[in-house]
């Protein structure tokens, strides 16, 4: 495999603060979900050095967008430089996006005992085209070689787990964090922690 994927998870939403599902829907970046993003910015440029060939992709959700944005700006991109790519939207939760996760544990207790409770959702998008559609994106041959990537949590860890053809158990046990990202290369994962930044109230 010689392509290169930085692969960053959005900042921290309003929905996240609040632990609720977010799923398709959206929520903007906290003021901790702001710094995240800088922070994610400032480490991917001190990591990469030059940034000749990178290209920037991001799912198309206001959130991923927003992070994106202010990673660019940290890499001296401009903002027209991001391109949406649909493959990388969240996981669709059906009926349970906006749903509190505390609520949802407490009304259906079974789900402690699934790693991959998520998709137990009425109406919420199957595993099985989740991953199709994550296989079919990085098959594409038409991507570049150098990829930044902004994306989502859950969407994020089951990328990571085809990329790196973890076992079932391995990928549930991903974490899904917003102070790191990962570098996938030569069918490995690696993990870079971004030194925090400043929280700047607007």
């Amino acid at each position: 495999m010689s392509r290169t994927i930085y692969l960053l998870r959005h900042g921290q939403t309003k929905f996240n603060l609040e632990r609720r599902m977010q799923g398709h829907c959206d929520s903007a970046l906290t003021e901790l979900g702001v710094a995240q993003a800088r922070a994610m910015g400032a480490t991917l440029r001190a990591e990469l050095g030059s940034l000749d060939n990178w290209q920037v992709f991001a799912s198309p959700l206001g959130r991923t967008m927003q992070t994106a944005e202010l990673v660019c700006a940290e890499l001296g991109l401009a903002s027209r430089c991001i391109q949406p790519e649909p493959r990388l939207i969240e996981v669709g939760f059906g009926d349970w996006e906006q749903q509190q996760v505390q609520t949802l544990h407490t009304q259906y207790p079974h789900l402690a005992t699934l790693p991959d409770w998520h998709f137990q959702a009425p109406g919420c998008e199957a595993y099985a085209d989740v991953v199709q559609r994550l296989e079919n994106w990085l098959a594409d041959d038409t991507l570049p070689d150098q990829l930044i990537v902004v994306a989502h949590g859950l969407l994020g860890r089951i990328l990571r787990g085809i990329y790196a053809q973890l076992s079932p158990a391995a990928l549930w046990e991903q974490d899904m964090p917003q102070d790191a990202f990962f570098r996938l290369q030569n069918g490995s994962l690696t993990r870079i922690e971004c030194q925090p930044l400043p929280i700047v109230s607007v």
